[in-house]
Protein backbone atom coordinates (compact mmCIF):
# COMPACT_ATOMS: atom_id res chain seq x y z
CA UNK A 1 0.00 0.00 0.00
CA UNK A 2 1.09 3.51 -0.75
CA UNK A 3 -0.29 6.30 1.36
CA UNK A 4 -0.91 9.86 0.12
CA UNK A 5 0.05 11.85 3.20
CA UNK A 6 0.22 15.33 1.72
CA UNK A 7 -0.38 17.27 -1.49
CA UNK A 8 1.85 20.12 -2.62
CA UNK A 9 -0.77 22.87 -2.53
CA UNK A 10 0.61 25.30 -5.13
CA UNK A 11 1.82 22.66 -7.59
CA UNK A 12 -1.46 20.74 -7.46
CA UNK A 13 -3.47 23.97 -7.79
CA UNK A 14 -1.39 25.06 -10.82
CA UNK A 15 -1.96 21.74 -12.59
CA UNK A 16 -5.68 21.81 -11.80
CA UNK A 17 -5.99 25.41 -13.03
CA UNK A 18 -4.45 24.47 -16.38
CA UNK A 19 -6.80 21.49 -16.66
CA UNK A 20 -9.78 23.76 -15.92
CA UNK A 21 -8.66 26.20 -18.63
CA UNK A 22 -8.46 23.46 -21.25
CA UNK A 23 -11.78 21.92 -20.24
CA UNK A 24 -13.50 25.31 -20.36
CA UNK A 25 -12.04 25.99 -23.81
CA UNK A 26 -13.43 22.70 -25.08
CA UNK A 27 -16.84 23.57 -23.65
CA UNK A 28 -16.97 27.29 -24.47
CA UNK A 29 -15.60 27.25 -28.05
CA UNK A 30 -18.75 25.85 -29.70
CA UNK A 31 -21.03 28.06 -27.61
CA UNK A 32 -18.99 31.17 -28.29
CA UNK A 33 -18.98 30.53 -32.03
CA UNK A 34 -22.71 29.80 -32.07
CA UNK A 35 -23.37 32.84 -29.90
CA UNK A 36 -21.42 35.09 -32.26
CA UNK A 37 -23.32 33.85 -35.31
CA UNK A 38 -26.76 34.08 -33.69
CA UNK A 39 -26.21 37.42 -32.00
CA UNK A 40 -24.79 38.98 -35.17
CA UNK A 41 -27.94 38.04 -37.07
CA UNK A 42 -30.61 38.80 -34.49
CA UNK A 43 -28.95 40.93 -31.80
CA UNK A 44 -26.19 43.08 -33.34
CA UNK A 45 -25.49 44.80 -30.01
CA UNK A 46 -24.44 41.41 -28.56
CA UNK A 47 -22.12 40.47 -31.44
CA UNK A 48 -18.98 40.73 -29.31
CA UNK A 49 -20.31 38.48 -26.54
CA UNK A 50 -18.80 35.36 -28.12
CA UNK A 51 -15.34 36.91 -28.22
CA UNK A 52 -15.61 38.18 -24.65
CA UNK A 53 -16.83 34.78 -23.42
CA UNK A 54 -14.05 33.04 -25.31
CA UNK A 55 -11.49 35.15 -23.47
CA UNK A 56 -13.04 35.52 -20.02
CA UNK A 57 -14.57 32.13 -19.25
CA UNK A 58 -11.33 30.09 -19.49
CA UNK A 59 -9.52 32.68 -17.37
CA UNK A 60 -12.29 32.62 -14.75
CA UNK A 61 -12.36 28.80 -14.72
CA UNK A 62 -8.58 28.72 -14.29
CA UNK A 63 -8.58 31.19 -11.41
CA UNK A 64 -11.52 29.57 -9.65
CA UNK A 65 -10.06 26.11 -10.23
CA UNK A 66 -6.74 27.23 -8.75
CA UNK A 67 -8.38 28.73 -5.66
CA UNK A 68 -10.69 25.80 -4.92
CA UNK A 69 -8.02 23.19 -5.59
CA UNK A 70 -5.65 25.00 -3.23
CA UNK A 71 -8.38 25.10 -0.56
CA UNK A 72 -9.11 21.40 -1.14
CA UNK A 73 -5.42 20.51 -0.80
CA UNK A 74 -5.09 22.43 2.45
CA UNK A 75 -8.20 20.73 3.85
CA UNK A 76 -6.93 17.31 2.71
CA UNK A 77 -3.52 17.95 4.27
CA UNK A 78 -5.15 18.90 7.59
CA UNK A 79 -7.41 15.85 7.58
CA UNK A 80 -4.59 13.53 6.45
CA UNK A 81 -2.44 14.69 9.36
CA UNK A 82 -5.07 13.23 11.71
CA UNK A 83 -6.17 10.19 9.70
CA UNK A 84 -2.96 9.21 7.95
CA UNK A 85 -4.17 9.97 4.43
CA UNK A 86 -5.63 7.94 1.59
CA UNK A 87 -4.21 4.49 0.96
CA UNK A 88 -3.65 3.35 -2.61
CA UNK A 89 -2.74 -0.18 -3.63
CA UNK A 90 -0.53 -0.28 -6.73
CA UNK A 91 1.24 -2.95 -8.72
CA UNK A 92 3.85 -2.87 -11.44
CA UNK A 93 2.68 -3.57 -14.98
CA UNK A 94 3.57 -6.96 -16.41
CA UNK A 95 4.47 -6.61 -20.10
Amino acid sequence: MIRVKKFGVLQTAKVAAIIYVFISLIIILPFAMLGSMVSEEFFPELADFGVVALLMVPIMYGVIGFIFTAIGCVIYNLIASFTGGIEIEMETAQD
